[in-house]
Parts: C-alpha cells; sequence; structure tokens
C-alpha cells in the first residue's frame, strides 16, 4: 500500500490535518492513516484510545463532517483509519477549502476557488446572471446574422422577431452569461476576459505590436481572422494568367477551426484572453482550459464532443461554425498536413491548452512576378544603375508560371532603401512597389531600417502622424 489520490500517511496527528479530510471529502473521498510512515510501515501511536475518542468530534467541529474512525492493529502496534466519504457539498478548513491530486493536498485559491465552488452548487459560468442587463443591451446586427447563419440548421428561424423568444428557442436566458458573451452590444463591461490578444512576438519576451478584438463571441471570430490575415501573417502570392492568388501560410481553415475550439471549450472563470503568439517560424494559440475526462494525446485521433461552454457551443452549431463529432482538431491537422506542414503540436501547461502551427519559414512571399518592378523602375527611372542589381536577382526563373526565387530579408532591405531614395514614400507606397503586404513591412522591415540608420522619417518627432512617411538616409 501507497500513498495515492485516495491514501494519506502519518505517523502521528497534529489539529492541522484536517486538510487532508477538507481534501478528500472535495474530491472522490479516502482514507488518512495515522501510525504509519511515509513508507506505509506501521510505526504505531500513543494513547490511541484517546485519539479515537477526541477525533470524531474535534473534525465534525473543524469541518463538519462525521468521519468513521477505526483502531487498527499490526504485529503488535496500533494505529488509526480515519474513513472519509466524498461530501456533496464544498467542505473548508478555517475557510479554506482543500483538494487532491494525486497524493498532493493543495487549497484552492482564486479561480480554481470559484471554479470548484460553481461546480459543487451545481453552476455554471454560463448560467451565472447579469441582473443588470436586458434586452436593450443585445445586438440586433449580431442576431440577425446569427438567423441567416442558423437557417439551415434551425427551421423557420429566419422568421423569428421576438428576441425573447428567440433566446428561449436557443435556451438562452437574457442576462445569462452565455447571451450576453454571443450576443451582446458590451460583452467586456460585463466579462473582461471575453476577448482575444493577439501579438506578433520577435522573441519569447520582445513584442513587436500587440491588438486586442473586443465585442461579442460572433463578432470576434471574423474580426480575428481578419487581422490576423491582413495584419499579422505572410501570404505565399502567385499568379494564374492575370489573376493575383495569395496563399497564408497557415492554413486558413485550420486557423478557423483552432479559433472556434478556444472560444467553446476556454474557461471564462478565469481573468485571462484567448492568446495568439505569432513568431517568425510558429503561431501559438493559448487559452485556460480543463480537460475533461481525455488527455492531450487524445485530440489527435478520434474522441467524444465534451464542449466545456455546452451553450455557447450550441449557439456556433447551429450557426454553422462547427460541427458535433468531436472532429475538429483532427481537421486542424490534416489540413495543415494537407498543406506540407506538419502536424500542429497539443501542449497543456499550468491549466493551460496551447496549440503551436509550425511553418516553413519564409522572410516574405516568395512568388514575385517579373512585372512587380516594372511600376517601380518606371517611377525611378533616374535610379536605373542603383536598381539594376535587384533587377537581375528578381529576373523570374519560369516565365510560365511567373514564380521566382524569393529575396532573402537583405535584398528586401536595399530595394525598401532603393524606393526610397529620391522621394519620401508611406508605407502603402513602399509596399506597392514591392508587391507586399503593408502590414508585413511596417512590422518586419521599416523598425530595423529605421533602427539601422538607413531610413528616415518625414515627422520624427510624431512616429505615429497619420501622414508619416520614409526616406533614405543619406550618408555624409
Amino acid at each position: 500500500m501507497k500513498e495515492d489520490q485516495h491514501i494519506e500517511f502519518k505517523e502521528s496527528w497534529h489539529d492541522e490535518y484536517t486538510r487532508y479530510v477538507s481534501a478528500f471529502c472535495n474530491t472522490q473521498g479516502g482514507v488518512l492513516y495515522i501510525g504509519l510512515n511515509d513508507n506505509g510501515t506501521v510505526v504505531g501511536i500513543e494513547h490511541p484510545e484517546k485519539l479515537i475518542e477526541r477525533l470524531p468530534n474535534f473534525i465534525a467541529q473543524k469541518t463538519g463532517i462525521m468521519p468513521l474512525v477505526h483502531l487498527k492493529e499490526s504485529n503488535g502496534k496500533e494505529y488509526l483509519e480515519i474513513e472519509v466519504q466524498p461530501s456533496a457539498m464544498p467542505i473548508s478548513v478555517h475557510g479554506r477549502y482543500y483538494t487532491r491530486s494525486g497524493s498532493v493536498t493543495s487549497e484552492l485559491q482564486g479561480n480554481q476557488l470559484n471554479m470548484f465552488l460553481a461546480a459543487k452548487m451545481g453552476l455554471t459560468w454560463e448560467s451565472v446572471v447579469e441582473e443588470d442587463f436586458s434586452l436593450d443591451d443585445i445586438d440586433i446586427e449580431t442576431v440577425e446574422r446569427f438567423k441567416l447563419l442558423a437557417k439551415d440548421r434551425v427551421p423557420s428561424i429566419e422568421q423569428e422577431t421576438d428576441i425573447l423568444a428567440l433566446m428561449k428557442r436557443l435556451n438562452l436566458v437574457v442576462g445569462g452569461r452565455a447571451a450576453v458573451v454571443l450576443f451582446g452590444k458590451n460583452v467586456q463591461k460585463y466579462v473582461l476576459q471575453a476577448r482575444i490578444k493577439i501579438g506578433k512576438f520577435l522573441s519569447e519576451t520582445e513584442v513587436l505590436t500587440t491588438d486586442i478584438i473586443e465585442g461579442n463571441l460572433i463578432q470576434q471570430v471574423d474580426r480575428a481572422l481578419d487581422i490576423l490575415r491582413t495584419k499579422y501573417l505572410l501570404s505565399y502570392i502567385s499568379y494564374e494568367g492575370i489573376h493575383r492568388r495569395e496563399k497564408l501560410v497557415y492554413p486558413y481553415e485550420a486557423l478557423r477551426e483552432a479559433l472556434l475550439n478556444s472560444i467553446i471549450h476556454r474557461e471564462y472563470f478565469v481573468s485571462s484572453e484567448i492568446q495568439i503568439r505569432i513568431y517568425d517560424d510558429k503561431l501559438v494559440m493559448g487559452n485556460e482550459a480543463r480537460l475533461q475526462d481525455i488527455t492531450v494525446e487524445d485530440l489527435s485521433r478520434p474522441h467524444p464532443s465534451r464542449p466545456h461552454n455546452k451553450l455557447i457551443a450550441d449557439v456556433f452549431y447551429k450557426a454553422g461554425f462547427i460541427e458535433s463529432w468531436g472532429r475538429g482538431t483532427q481537421r486542424i491537422i490534416d489540413n495543415c498536413v494537407a498543406e506540407g506542414l506538419s502536424a500542429p503540436v497539443y501542449e497543456y501547461k499550468m491549466g493551460f491548452l496551447y496549440l503551436t502551427f509550425m511553418s516553413k519559414q519564409i522572410v516574405e512571399s516568395p512568388y514575385v512576378a517579373d512585372e512587380t518592378l516594372r511600376p517601380l523602375g518606371e517611377t525611378l527611372r533616374p535610379l536605373g544603375e542603383t536598381l539594376r542589381p535587384l533587377n537581375e536577382t528578381l529576373r523570374p526563373s519560369d516565365m510560365a508560371s511567373k514564380r521566382v526565387r524569393r529575396m532573402s530579408k537583405a535584398e528586401m532591405m536595399d530595394s525598401i532603401v532603393a524606393c526610397c531614395l529620391n522621394a519620401y514614400l508611406t508605407i502603402e507606397e513602399i509596399a506597392s512597389f514591392v508587391n507586399r503586404n503593408p502590414a508585413y513591412i511596417k512590422n518586419e522591415f521599416i523598425p530595423l531600417l529605421l533602427s539601422t540608420g538607413r531610413l528616415t522619417r518625414l515627422y520624427p518627432n510624431t512616429p505615429n502622424h497619420p501622414k508619416q512617411a520614409y526616406k533614405t538616409k543619406k550618408e555624409k
């Protein structure tokens, strides 16, 4: 016999050991042995008759429950067996609540305590009611969009004009937190943590730029994906005839599925947001969550669907955002592998579930048509000699597909410097000349060129001036 979830050994009794009784009550019950050492060997106790008379009442006074205390004997040595049953109600000692995980007993605090108490009382986060939230706080535009999305899965939903009746059809209570975060006008007034934080990271500690996505959950899905696509993520560019094609470095459908999973399964009792971190070679999406009867490994294979926020999941299902078969995590992996990427990796650390997408590391979009530099050459005709090495570098190797080798980061910086040699240019103008996303140019190259003294600002004292432009800094 050894210590585990249900067994604890102590050589002698101390009154603070009532915390083990609390922990057993608050989990699955267990037995506290007094008179055994850490190895489970009986060492015996002194005056067992006094303890067996005192402990039941003492424990009852401290915890409110009456355990079964048995006197046992082994090889002439006596010891106590304190049997504790699991409790439907939370059990505290001096106002402190304890829980048991494996052979470790720990005190519940902060958000963990809130979640524990709510679960014991049969409450879910979604069912908590915000008393000052009313029908006037419902965003009608979001409701109308939902009705349009849900018409295939909820017959006659489009004809429903009574908001209260619609909420009832969705099993929502006006003012209930599920209704607030799904359809509210000002969600963050009531649930500040119901938002998404996106950041571009140069390293684990150095952040280049950050955006916070707010609004209700239905709005957040589109807003987050739009800002990822337009500001943070690079795209491969190719041409089919005269048509330009762009493909994100990470499959759009995989990102969308991962974001929906985070929104549906995250733990809203806690104060942290969904976090999306973008690095040069990876994207990491994380949220606080509880894995319910599954392991991280199960996420990569068929598993039952057990949404933590059932009401939110049901609305997303009816809107056609998700399926209900627990296949979302597999689709994420399949989409990435189909695009030639490695399978994303799930990790569970310190209460956070992380999903890491690995990219094929690129410094810019790898496909450029030879026409790209034609406007640049015409605009900067006097710079022909300066730009000739660049034109040679970018000469297409396959005229049929109009694809060329990718430029290095140094080559891209040289091209930007060449563009700005004789005139101040805005970010948009620079991006147009080199055929790149403006956000990509702004975030990846402009700070570096400014810090190395190769570019100068038109408004040096107002970095965020709406008409800010850049010019090559002349050498003295």
